[in-house]
């Protein structure tokens, strides 16, 4: 094929944790050679710690670092740029996640993003006021997350993490080892009648073959961290197309 004639879609910008084995792999396989996905990492440990990652400190760490990694990514002319991680937009509670937008739009005047704001947009384009909640955290994590939510204007009917598991590993560094099966478990265990939606957390969680199963089992709307952040991605990138697997979100909103 003439290399000429080939239509290239949207070039998109993904910032994730150095621990994160998930994100890009779903990302590629919902962009089936549609558009392109250029990645950098940023340090889940803060500098000469070798705390636990998912802590409080290095989690608010990882935000510091977010606009210097975006002035990478801009050298490659990417059409947006995100950063692929729910924990760090929560921690600091709603407004910070606006902060890390910011930093990305300062430092490169590309249109930025974050996890946990495109799961805020997701559940309104839907008209999901009431959620449940799947997740990797431990107990402190969930309540940071479920305050997030609830301050930003949804109901939170149900939120569990595999803390209580002893036979799962906790918390987003281990989070790449849940089978999926292992995550639609804990879904359908949130899952309660006033929910409008479940939404998965982490984006260090494989997910994408679960959600539309799930969402035929459940009847209802399911989101995960990677999904909202592609659907995000590409309506910035003024791309408004479905992607097979996505889910509602994509045919819906």
């Amino acid at each position: 094929m003439d290399e000429r004639t080939v239509k290239y879609g949207a070039k998109l910008g993904l910032i994730v944790p150095s621990l994160n084995t998930i994100m890009e792999f779903e990302m590629q396989r919902m962009a089936a050679g549609a558009m392109s996905i250029h990645t950098t990492r940023i340090s889940a440990h803060t500098t000469g710690t070798r705390t636990a990652v998912g802590t409080r400190e290095n989690l608010l760490w990882m935000d510091t670092q977010v606009g210097e990694a975006a002035k990478l990514l801009a050298h490659a002319k990417v059409d947006v740029i995100f950063f692929g991680c729910t924990a760090g937009g929560v921690v600091k509670g709603p407004g910070a996640d606006q902060d890390i937008i910011r930093a990305i739009t300062d430092a490169t005047g590309t249109p930025g993003g974050t996890t946990i704001a495109a799961t805020c947009d997701a559940l309104r384009a839907l008209g999901a006021a009431q959620v449940s909640v799947a997740s990797p955290y431990e107990q402190w994590l969930n309540d940071h997350l479920r305050s997030f939510l609830e301050k930003s204007g949804f109901r939170v009917n149900a939120i569990e993490g595999f803390a209580a598991d002893a036979k799962v590993a906790v918390g987003p560094q281990h989070a790449d080892r849940v089978t999926p099966q292992q995550v639609a478990d804990l879904a359908v265990a949130v899952d309660r009648p006033q929910a409008q939606a479940i939404f998965i957390s982490c984006t260090n969680f494989r997910t994408l073959e679960i959600i539309e199963p799930l969402e035929q089992k459940l009847g209802k709307p399911v989101l995960t961290a990677t999904s909202v952040s592609m659907w995000k991605m590409l309506r910035l990138a003024g791309d408004t197309r479905a992607i097979a697997g996505g889910g509602e979100l994509f045919r819906r909103a």
